[in-house]
């Protein structure tokens, strides 16, 4: 019976994003997710089966997992702080918000591909498929 292995890709956190890049600058993959969103699973569980893709984000990127409604903590990105926003019994990041182009209800998953100078260079919401993830990615490596 065949097993599947599943491949973990290296993460950093955004308070560790600005020491990294100074010792080694990459492009950085933002994934933000909730945990109800059920689009965001399928997707996770595709992506840890493609071990080429997995490897190639984890040796040539920067990978932030960042879950949008319940990351609570001050985030210090591109010189400006964010704060998590309670409302009722949930809420959602600022940095969410900021980095979404939908200002009133992010799209998720939403990946956002930065150049190592934070630049954006690919703005993506919904499912994001290993192959044309892969495709995506071949070309920013290659810039």
């Amino acid at each position: 019976m065949p097993f599947l292995i599943f491949s973990q890709i290296k993460t950093v956190a955004f308070p560790d994003l600005d020491s990294l890049q100074k010792e080694n600058p990459k492009p950085v993959i933002i994934h933000l997710y909730t945990d109800w969103c059920s689009v965001c699973k399928i997707e996770s569980f595709q992506l840890k089966k493609d071990k080429e893709l997995v490897n190639m984000i984890s040796e040539k990127f920067y990978f932030i997992s960042f879950e949008a409604e319940k990351t609570k903590e001050k985030i210090s990105f591109r010189g400006k702080v964010f704060n998590y926003l309670p409302n009722g019994t949930s809420g959602i990041h600022e940095l969410a918000l900021a980095l979404s182009k939908n200002k009133d209800q992010p799209v998720y998953p939403l990946w956002i591909i930065l150049d190592k100078d934070q630049n954006l260079i690919e703005y993506h919401e919904g499912l994001f498929k290993p192959e044309e993830m892969k495709k995506k990615l071949m070309t920013i490596v290659k810039l």
